[in-house]
């Protein structure tokens, strides 16, 4: 059963919400650095899917405060049986207030009223964005393994990584495929995707077209590429609307199929490692 927190009367919410922000302003002061610090944080908050899987990988359970809405869910988080019995938070600046957290972790930027509510001096932040590589999630590992006192187990996680990838068997050269979802949408290069695609010895279709992170390719355009594979998330086959019924168009059928759970690919993390070996295993083993 998923941990409740205690909800504070508005009133005293409001006024300390603002006391916080104003303080902030006032001082013209920038979330405080998590250099420095003489001991581990005590309550950490997650504020994106990304960084509850580091979180849950490399902190001790007693130093997580607050998980996201998606931690427990399994179709969007690689990490959700892990998530039994800590706190997941609905996404409110009152939560996170009500916490009074020592670190708040993978601060989303967009979400620009939740940030102001958390960037005064009292708050120590450590920003997450979504990693594109590897290497980019190695990096990332380091950086929260050092904010949460766990720099042994970052590398530990790091060296178990390695070795496992090391043991994937070398690809050879598999062909064209295209990361292709719901509605057209193809992914292209500088993708975490695209990572794994290389490392399996394959060519991403958005690159060898030309197009950007993220854009669209029409079925005609797509039987005019000819990929050798459509690499898709698990279970998008099932036709549920217009978009995934797309998936399943009689002009796509003599196209060979990879899947990939969209929890393995979402974020960077030791999910990493289950999408690179199964994305090999399966190229492997068609004819």
């Amino acid at each position: 059963m998923l941990c409740r927190l205690t909800k504070w009367p508005s009133a005293r919410l409001t006024a300390r919400l603002f006391a916080w922000v104003a303080g902030g302003l006032l001082a013209g002061s920038a979330p405080a650095s998590q250099t420095g610090r003489s001991a581990p944080p005590r309550r950490i908050v997650s504020l994106n899917l990304c960084a509850d899987q580091y979180l849950l990988a490399l902190a001790d359970r007693t130093q997580i405060a607050g998980l996201t809405r998606n931690a427990n869910n399994a179709a969007m988080s690689a990490a959700a049986a892990q998530t039994r019995g800590l706190p997941i938070l609905r996404g409110s600046a009152e939560e996170v207030l009500a916490i009074d957290p020592d670190l708040v972790i993978g601060a989303p930027a967009r979400r620009t009223g939740m940030m102001a509510a958390l960037s005064g001096a009292h708050y120590h932040t450590l920003d997450l964005k979504p990693a594109g590589s590897y290497a980019g999630i190695v990096t990332q590992i380091r950086t929260v393994a050092k904010a949460i006192g766990h720099v042994d187990r970052g590398e530990a996680l790091i060296a178990r990584m390695d070795r496992d990838l090391a043991a994937i068997a070398r690809p050879r050269p598999a062909g064209i495929a295209a990361y292709y979802q719901r509605r057209g949408f193809l992914t292209g290069t500088g993708t975490l995707i695209d990572d794994l695609m290389t490392r399996a010895g394959l060519v991403n279709l958005a690159g060898k077209l030309g197009k950007p992170v993220l854009s669209q390719l029409t079925l005609e355009e797509l039987m005019v590429a000819q990929p050798d594979y459509l690499l898709i998330e698990s279970g998008s086959e099932r036709v549920v609307d217009q978009g995934t019924e797309m998936l399943r168009h009689p002009l796509l059928k003599d196209i060979k199929r990879l899947r990939l759970p969209q929890a393995w690919t979402v974020c960077g993390g030791p999910a990493y490692v289950d999408a690179a070996r199964s994305l090999v295993n399966q190229i492997d083993h068609r004819p």
